[in-house]
């Protein structure tokens, strides 16, 4: 261990870096949550089923196709699979909007197909997850159906109805009736997407369709999410992510009151599914791993944008501007991501682990307009940060984001344009599906540079190569474990470079990075033995040491991870 030092609060950690003041000291303590064993080491990656590989030809992927491709996944160093819904639906927000949560879309396949995957996944060391998405379902569920024709009968307050047409409730239209009931439908993301009735933390008295978390209606629609969680994990599954698992209850604190539901699933997991791994979309670790949640992805937060996505046209919303800290420019903030995020990781470590992902279905590309060495250094941030990485599919190869798609599916920009077919190699469709190209389900980078997994594989300076031995780092070192320490050493308003230890026990790491397209210069304190330090990845630095002050002399546009030697 380390020697003992005064830790500081994660504010004051923070006001202290950015004042140039002494930062908290490096102790090595490690501090490992209550997860399976198997989580605290893990990359996981996400694979979006529509166009991840099509193996029967119909133009958009299945679960017989991500099978085929089990043996790659392996190779990326990868220890488990995220994958997005899989189920019934008539895909009006391409499968998050469930018809059947007990059966297999037709267009991936069956429900014999998911129980090889898992079986496959396996054989080969990996786990996989699935997409737990319970606070709403598609507006032709059998459940919504019958509810939208009657205020009575089994499933009628499965769904929040308002009393009358006319009266609208927070979160519904006006006006927003459907079907043959007298009243309005309380929808969470889309229209199309009925939100089901998971009770009010306190309910209207003049409102009597709020009814409370404890109504036998709502215990029973709670009941059978659990069961179709037992069921998918009964079949083969590893765990899930709970798609906007803050959104169940409704009004007076609902994040409090929702989580009563997750708590009680936590106890399910503790006792049935000890290995099983459970993963919020939340972005407030405070509530989510409050023991809730394992994980708490981090990126509907303050802060996470400034990282890879302020600006307007990469964020591709429409409805932000601003510059990204991993940008040539050099114009980011990389306290503007600190603000935030250390105060949660710092409040919640010792529960569960804080995730930045690399991407993901909702995110544009991290490849907007970016080198592959810039790539590499975004890849290598969020695999020597804390927490457990996801690395969105094709983000390892640079798939870029692809611009002026059309709407599928409920993919608006910059969805679409982050969810095209996975680029396996040179030829028709890349690779991804025998289908004729207008068939396909979004069509390929038709770029002559287009990035692909063949190409990449014989280069081992690839994008590719380079990740894989990223990973590799990250399995090896104790340091990068995702419970292992966390401080910053250098991190300024509006200056670079940014640079943060990880430690665990006696091993200490320094990550620094450079994004900007200038040199930069950065003095920091270090206060555990260093005799010297070996080069991990990136490029050397030169790195001056005057004992406890370490100056980093940090070349334009690049970064580095050493050991920090006794």
């Amino acid at each position: 261990m380390l020697k003992p030092a005064l830790l500081l609060p994660a504010a004051a950690l923070l006001a202290a870096v950015a004042a140039r003041a002494e930062p908290g000291a490096i102790t090595g303590r490690d501090v490992i949550p209550d997860c399976p064993a198997w989580v605290h080491h893990a990359v996981i990656y996400q694979i979006y089923p529509q166009t991840f590989y099509d193996s029967n030809g119909d133009g958009i992927g299945d679960l017989p196709g991500i099978i085929a491709k089990l043996d790659y996944v392996k190779s990326l160093g990868a220890d488990a699979i995220w994958l997005n819904p899989f189920f019934d639906s008539p895909f009006n927000d391409a499968g998050y909007d469930i018809r059947d949560y007990y059966r297999v879309a037709p267009r991936y396949g069956t429900n014999d197909d998911a129980r090889r995957l898992f079986a496959e996944a396996h054989k080969r060391g990996l786990k996989v997850l699935f997409d737990y998405v319970i606070s709403y379902t598609a507006i032709d569920n059998p459940w919504f159906v019958e509810s939208s024709r009657s205020a009575t009968g089994p499933h009628a307050n499965w769904y929040i109805w308002t009393d009358n047409v006319w009266k609208a409730e927070p979160g519904s239209q006006w006006v927003h009736g459907y079907g043959q009931r007298n009243g309005n439908f309380l929808s969470n993301f889309f229209w199309s997407e009925p939100a089901l009735n998971y009770g009010y933390g306190r309910p209207d008295p003049a409102k009597p369709w709020q009814l409370p978390t404890d109504h036998p209606d709502v215990l029973a629609l709670r009941a059978e999410m659990r069961k179709v969680m037992r069921f998918w994990l009964d079949l083969g599954a590893d765990g899930f992510r709970a798609d906007m698992a803050n959104a169940l209850v409704k009004i007076a604190d609902p994040q409090a009151a929702t989580k009563g539901y997750w708590q009680e699933v936590r106890r399910i997991l503790r006792r049935d599914y000890p290995d099983a791994f459970a993963v919020a979309e939340w972005s407030d670790p405070r509530n989510a791993l409050d023991d809730a949640f394992h994980a708490c992805f981090y990126h509907w937060a303050p802060g996470f944008d400034d990282l890879y996505q302020k600006e307007s046209w990469r964020i591709g919303n429409g409805m932000s501007e601003g510059h990204s800290f991993f940008d040539r420019e050099g114009r980011g903030d990389i306290t503007a991501f600190l603000k935030s995020y250390l105060p949660a990781y710092e409040a919640s470590r010792n529960q569960g682990y804080t995730c930045l992902p690399l991407g993901n279905h909702d995110l544009a590309r991290l490849n907007n307009r970016r080198t592959t060495d810039e790539l590499e250094m975004i890849l290598a941030f969020g695999l020597t940060m804390p927490g457990v990485p996801f690395i969105y599919y094709g983000n390892e190869i640079g798939m870029r984001q692809l611009e002026h798609l059309m709407q599928i599916e409920g993919a608006y920009t910059p969805r679409a344009g982050a969810r095209t077919p996975m680029q396996w190699s040179a030829g028709a469709n890349l690779g991804f599906s025998t289908a004729d190209p207008s068939r396909l389900y979004l069509p390929v980078d038709a770029a002559p540079d287009a990035p692909t997994v063949a190409a990449e594989e014989r280069d081992p300076d690839s994008l590719l190569n380079r990740v894989r031995r990223l990973i590799r780092l990250k399995h090896a070192e104790p340091a990068l474990a995702a419970y292992a320490e966390f401080v910053p050493l250098y991190a300024r308003p509006g200056a670079y470079p940014f640079i943060y230890a990880r430690a665990s026990g006696a091993q200490v790491l320094l990550a620094i990075f450079n994004p900007a397209d200038r040199p930069a210069t950065a003095e920091f304190r270090l206060n555990t033995p260093h005799g010297g330090f070996a080069l991990l990845a990136g490029k050397p630095l030169r790195l001056a040491v005057a004992a406890t002050r370490i100056t980093a002399e940090v070349p334009a546009m690049s970064y580095a991870v050493y050991r920090v030697e006794p």
